[in-house]
């Protein structure tokens, strides 16, 4: 049953599904607010808004999405030039295999302590991917018109093959020609020949966590003595079997208590005999802001979900990553070949950002690409003004494995040159693997659709966005729930009259519909996980909001 607002907003408070600081001050106002506002005439969504305002951080159905991107939505650095790859032996000539002068280029900055790596105006030949191993090192083209990288070939022949058991390829879903990976967790993924972990490289437990609720920032530690201001740690927490930390993500509706687990998402429960090592434990990167005495700490973002005594959690080392670096303004392009049958892609790619944070891509287009962009467990990074052209892609973005409060903004996936083939499937913006906190923003999509490959992706935003709708949602049936709680679709304007995967009050739990334009209908075409009451809200279907971007209008309330 879909909810209105004021029977949500009453029912979800005062069931107490919101962080217990903010409960008292909503629950007795909620529904008020929103029958006056109806009876003033005021917009539904700009009365929802203001509701989140109160305390944006534990709302129960939308996302807390203010501190997306680069340094939690920082401008992005301009650092200056320190060497060309032309210094280093690459030539626009269109014979000269240029990838050794791109990477020798990028250890010269990076063993100087960075800077910009300086790529003139031309087309360069690269036969094997760019590495982005060193922090505060940039890869800077001309303009995205006049600086083009011309990759000649795949990752399985420019680099190696990596596939599964099944034949599948890994480079249908991560991996890029332009990949920002730190050397050690590159060199691990190469001596598990890619069939191991793909995510931090975790150092020593730093501090043991209290108890805390949704929407605290203020967290009691075992002991500060490890930790300072300034360092970006990780929050982890134990995953148990009994699949009560995964409930919770999915909002504690009734239809995830009763949700069977370890039968339909084995490759999240714990104990199930299938699940992958990525989700023995929820893995949340953030950084500390202040240290107050010798027990509590104050974190740079308010917590997306409860700790609980049964899901003990710790602050570790991030170990090996690579931070503040970028690529930007220009063009990556992959020789053209055919697109293959689905996930047997040979890895023509554009941009990966692995086990990363707080990096970016600006100004760069993908062309005839398997994937565009892709997150790997990557965290707080930007990308803006990004496109995806050329033939047809399997996915434009990519945001996979705990990839958390990353912001795409100002991107488009351009008409296809060469559409999909029989066989094959092009997604879109996908979501899945426990990420949370991700925003598109601003978008044009004449391509894909609103992807989810399952495995409880929660409190995350789509918005602003103008899409054809004609991509295919994913995942394997072994990974569980399409959707955890919070998922906010605001003001998207649809041209294809398809609501497919785009209203989805019907399928995601405690989530956001809001101002969904152009679509025949408001059933999402998915499968549902969860039996009962949703619990959720779709506001103003066929109409423009007053607040068209949900992104900026946090920002706008919070900065």
């Amino acid at each position: 049953m879909r909810q209105d607002l004021s029977k949500l907003s009453r029912r979800a408070l005062v069931g107490g599904a919101a962080a217990a600081i903010a409960a008292p001050a909503l629950a007795t106002g909620t529904a008020t607010r929103a029958e006056a506002a109806r009876a003033s005439g005021r917009p539904a969504d700009a009365s929802l808004l203001e509701e989140w305002a109160q305390a944006p951080g534990s709302h129960p159905v939308i996302p807390d999405i203010s501190r997306a991107g680069y340094r939690l939505g920082s401008r992005l650095p301009r650092p200056n030039v320190v060497t060309r790859v032309t210094d280093h032996g690459a030539r626009a000539d269109g014979s000269t295999d240029c990838a050794p002068a791109f990477n020798a280029a990028l250890r010269a900055a990076g063993e100087r302590g960075g800077g910009v790596v300086l790529v003139p105006r031309g087309t360069y030949l690269l036969s094997s991917p760019v590495f982005m191993h060193w922090s505060n090192v940039v890869l800077r083209g001309a303009g995205r018109e006049t600086t083009v990288l011309h990759f000649s070939r795949t990752l399985d022949d420019g680099y190696r093959p990596a596939r599964q058991s099944n034949g599948n390829s890994r480079w249908s879903w991560t991996g890029g020609q332009v990949w920002f990976i730190a050397a050690e967790r590159r060199a691990r993924s190469e001596a598990e020949d890619f069939a191991g972990t793909e995510g931090w490289l975790l150092g020593d437990t730093l501090a043991e966590v209290g108890a805390a609720s949704r929407g605290q920032r203020t967290l009691l530690v075992s002991s500060t003595s490890g930790l300072r201001p300034g360092d970006m740690v990780m929050l982890e927490c134990d995953n148990p079997p009994d699949a009560s930390l995964l409930t919770h993500l999915a909002g504690e509706i009734p239809g995830a208590r009763s949700y069977d687990w370890p039968r339909r998402a084995p490759q999240l429960v714990t104990g199930s005999g299938g699940q992958y090592v990525q989700y023995a434990s929820l893995q949340w990167p953030v950084r500390i802001e202040a240290i107050l005495g010798d027990r509590l700490v104050v974190l740079a973002q308010p917590l997306k979900y409860d700790l609980r005594p049964g899901w003990p959690a710790r602050l570790r080392a991030l170990g090996p990553t690579v931070h503040d670096s970028g690529v930007e303004q220009l063009t990556i392009r992959n020789e053209p070949v055919a697109m293959t049958a689905h996930n047997k892609h040979p890895g023509s790619n554009g941009v990966c950002f692995q086990a990363v944070h707080d990096c970016w891509a600006s100004d760069v287009r993908v062309e005839n690409c398997d994937l565009g962009f892709g997150f790997t467990y990557a965290k707080s990074t930007t990308l803006s003004r990004v496109v995806v052209g050329g033939r047809a892609a399997h996915h434009s973005f990519a945001c996979r494995m705990q990839s958390h409060d990353n912001l795409v903004d100002d991107f488009e996936i351009e008409a296809f040159t060469v559409p999909v083939p029989s066989g094959a499937v092009h997604h879109g913006l996908n979501l899945e693997g426990l990420s949370s906190g991700n925003v598109w923003r601003r978008g044009r999509m004449a391509e894909g659709t609103f992807d989810t490959h399952r495995a409880l992706p929660f409190e995350n935003a789509r918005t602003d966005i103008t899409m054809v709708n004609n991509g295919r949602v994913g995942g394997s049936g072994a990974s569980g729930p399409l959707f955890g709680a919070r998922i906010a679709h605001w003001n998207v304007r649809v041209t294809s009259g398809s609501a497919y995967a785009v209203t989805i009050a019907d399928v995601a739990p405690r989530s956001v519909t809001v101002g969904v334009q152009g679509t025949n209908g408001t059933d999402s075409e998915l499968p549902p996980d969860f039996t009962g009451d949703l619990e959720n809200l779709i506001v103003q279907q066929g109409s423009r909001p007053h607040v068209t971007d949900l992104y900026a209008a946090q920002r706008d309330r919070t900065d």
